[in-house]
């Protein structure tokens, strides 16, 4: 018999390494990673991170102005107007004409590659659309133009072609990203706060009702009690990712307020069961010497039980806003509003740049915020 014990327990290791490797080589089967494919996307990877760490964060002041040259039609109706030589302008070759001729335009002094708008402004006052153009890489445009018979001027007021363009004039200025990116993790915070808030209030009476040595007496108290326990735990076996997508597809797609509902559910059942076992844990003496004094229960629990938890349920709640900021950084991708649909918008639409930005902000405030409430926890305790 003594002999048997050691081959079965040696039998039984290797029974136990065989089920690990076969559960190993099972995960491999069923996640199929592709090692090649993961190195032959090396190239595409790098240029989406590295489009992520160049963080859309300065831009360069620019302004709008007009560009506009009177043409006389036809020839002779007014005087042919003076030709600029800095600056942004516009040429016309020849200067002026009649109508149906053709002529040249060119304009100078422009944003490389950027598309303008050319338009007539007619001696009415009115507008008519000439053409969408592209600037050249040195910000210059040629094209041919025929005049129009409604270009003629028209007591003694000419028609002009013009367009509007952004130039910029060298002053660093923030992004208008930083500022919606700012916008966006200020709603992600205040989210988190409202949540932890409204989930805190919920879970006050609850965990008062799922701890045993307050609720858990006769038959009524006993019930009350796994219910209770029943229901935080149902709810706690729910992600707020799930919840967030339900509610986002309740009251709208990218709005807070769903993020705020599947928070605060969350929220709620998650500190009611941290509460209820800081209950649990509490000094019996207090109690028995306030039951001893003949007080009824709402009197034990308030002059007994409270004082004990107030430092665990603030440090608990402050703790727990910390976890929610995080969270609705994520729930934001399922349409929870806040800087996760910012978050994801940018990458759905391909501007890494920008994204790259929302990661910066999100890698920032967590760390922030992670110390803070480390250090109020370690005043609370």
């Amino acid at each position: 018999m003594n002999r048997v014990k050691p081959i079965l327990k040696s039998i039984g290791k290797l029974i136990t390494i065989i089920a690990v490797v076969g559960l190993f080589l099972l995960s491999i089967k069923v996640t199929k990673p592709d090692l090649l494919k993961l190195v032959s996307s090396a190239p595409r990877a790098k240029l989406i991170i590295g489009q992520m760490l160049s963080a859309d964060l300065t831009d360069r002041e620019s302004e709008m102005i007009t560009v506009s040259q009177v043409v006389p039609v036809p020839c002779g109706s007014v005087a042919n107007p003076e030709v600029l030589v800095t600056g942004p302008r516009i040429v016309v070759d020849p200067p002026c004409g009649s109508p149906k001729d053709k002529v040249t335009l060119y304009g100078y002094g422009l944003t490389p590659n950027s598309e303008i708008s050319l338009r007539w402004i007619l001696p009415t006052g009115g507008l008519l659309s000439i053409k969408n153009i592209v600037t050249d890489a040195n910000g210059e445009i040629n094209m041919p133009l025929e005049i129009r018979p409604i270009t003629a001027t028209t007591d003694g007021v000419p028609a002009q072609i013009s367009f509007e363009v952004t130039l910029p004039n060298g002053k660093i200025v923030p992004a208008k990203t930083l500022k919606d990116v700012l916008d966006a993790m200020f709603v992600t915070i205040f989210m988190a706060l409202i949540a932890t808030t409204l989930g805190t209030i919920l879970a006050i009476p609850l965990s008062f009702l799922a701890a045993s040595n307050i609720t858990r007496r006769g038959t009524i108290g006993t019930i009350v009690y796994y219910i209770v326990r029943f229901l935080l735990n149902l709810i706690r076996s729910y992600e707020p990712l799930v919840l967030a997508t339900i509610f986002a597809m309740i009251v709208g797609f990218g709005s807070p307020f769903a993020g705020v509902i599947a928070l605060s559910i969350t929220t709620a059942a998650s500190l009611g069961k941290m509460f209820s076992e800081a209950v649990e844990s509490i000094d019996t003496g207090p109690i028995e010497a306030i039951t001893a004094t003949g007080a009824n229960r709402l009197q034990v629990v308030m002059y007994a039980v409270v004082p004990q938890i107030i430092p665990d349920f603030l440090s608990f709640t402050i703790y727990h806003w910390d976890i929610n900021v995080r969270i609705s950084t994520i729930i934001g991708f399922v349409g929870g509003g806040g800087i996760g649909y910012f978050l994801s918008q940018r990458i759905n639409t391909l501007q890494y740049s920008q994204a790259g930005t929302a990661l910066l902000a999100i890698i920032l405030v967590v760390w922030a915020l992670d110390f803070l409430s480390s250090e109020v926890r370690k005043q609370l305790i």
